[in-house]
């Protein structure tokens, strides 16, 4: 299993946001001394949800801090970005990172639509654009002279410079959460970027692509690659103790929660409704041992969390993208890290 750190710092005061991008530069230095095989970025606007903001100048920052790691966008949220400007800006950053950067693509936020609205469009306007405007980036990747007459672009480029690093280009990958979703990309043998409700449901999740992939003319070999390529977010909080790493992540974490809730129900446009995400579960709903139909975080001493990475490895999950979403502090985070890259991955690998 490959274990990938997820820069999803979550910061509500204003006055700390310059703190919060240095404790993230220091992280993806220890990611990288620590032997940690990625980091991701995510988008998200207006709020500290991400406080970066934006993954693509933020991972040009990384790059220059990393040698090693893998660096992924996860995700691009396609509907606030022009295909031809993204594939400029990506070819960049495949560059500076001399190939190491995996494109995730999303077609919207689930639940904050004022995100979209922020920008002078909608979440809908992402799902309807989403394949031709991931054809697009494809094209003005690879084609030279391109003339393009789509339904939302029509665009002439002579060439995207620089070209990417990677030839043909950076590999693709698309967060798909929805049943729906997931056989639209094992249709095409796209890789997944999941979420997943608890473990069983990713197993559910895992097998639906498998299935769908074989009955779609892929065969074993083609579905193993792509599985190879999937990643799996899970927030992640790693202490000497369970009780000390549930007492020390998850009331801030339902902070966090209760503040996005706030937030959503203040600017959401009335006129888009979106889903209400699932609360994270309470301290008291956590046992000695992980819970396989449970949507628990993985939260816990080396040991509990070990168990849960082996829960996860038995369904199928090969990859982790896993995040303490910025809610400790630099102390807690460098220990964390520590435990998971010492005391966990090594049993994994």
């Amino acid at each position: 299993m490959r274990f990938g750190h997820f820069f999803y710092p979550m910061n509500f005061d204003p006055s700390r946001d310059s703190q919060t991008l240095d404790d993230c530069l220091y992280e993806a230095e220890l990611v990288e001394e620590l032997g940690l095989d990625a980091i991701w970025f995510a988008e998200h606007h207006f709020t500290g949800e991400v406080v970066y903001g934006d993954p693509l100048l933020f991972g040009s920052a990384v790059a220059m801090k990393t040698k090693r790691v893998l660096l992924g966008l996860g995700i691009v949220e396609m509907a606030l970005h022009h295909p031809v400007r993204l594939a400029i800006q990506t070819a960049l950053l495949d560059n500076l990172s001399h190939g190491r950067l995996v494109v995730g693509t999303g077609r919207g936020s689930n639940f904050s639509s004022f995100e979209y609205a922020g920008f002078g469009t909608e979440v809908s306007t992402g799902w309807e654009q989403i394949e031709e405007a991931e054809d697009l980036l494809v094209k003005a990747w690879t084609v030279d002279g391109l003339r393009y007459e789509g339904q939302y672009w029509n665009v002439t480029v002579p060439a995207v410079r620089p070209k990417p690093y990677q030839k043909p280009h950076p590999p693709l990958a698309r967060a798909a959460l929805s049943d729906e979703s997931i056989i639209a990309m094992g249709r095409i043998g796209r890789p997944l970027l999941l979420r997943g409700r608890s473990t069983e449901h990713l197993g559910q999740s895992i097998e639906l692509y498998r299935k769908t992939m074989l009955e779609s003319g892929f065969d074993e070999n083609a579905v193993e690659r792509a599985l190879d390529e999937a990643w799996v977010w899970r927030e992640c909080y790693v202490a000497e103790t369970d009780q000390q790493a549930l007492e020390e992540f998850i009331p801030v974490y339902e902070k966090a929660y209760g503040t996005m809730v706030d937030l959503r129900e203040r600017w959401n446009p009335t006129d888009q409704p979106v889903p209400r995400q699932v609360p994270p579960l309470p301290i008291s709903a956590y046992g000695t041992h992980p819970e396989l139909s449970a949507s628990e975080v993985m939260v816990g001493c080396p040991r509990r969390v070990s168990e849960q990475v082996a829960q996860l490895r038995d369904v199928g999950v090969r990859n982790l993208m896993l995040t303490h979403r910025g809610l400790v502090t630099r102390q807690q985070a460098d220990s964390s890290l520590r435990l998971l890259s010492e005391k966990v991955a090594p049993l994994f690998r």
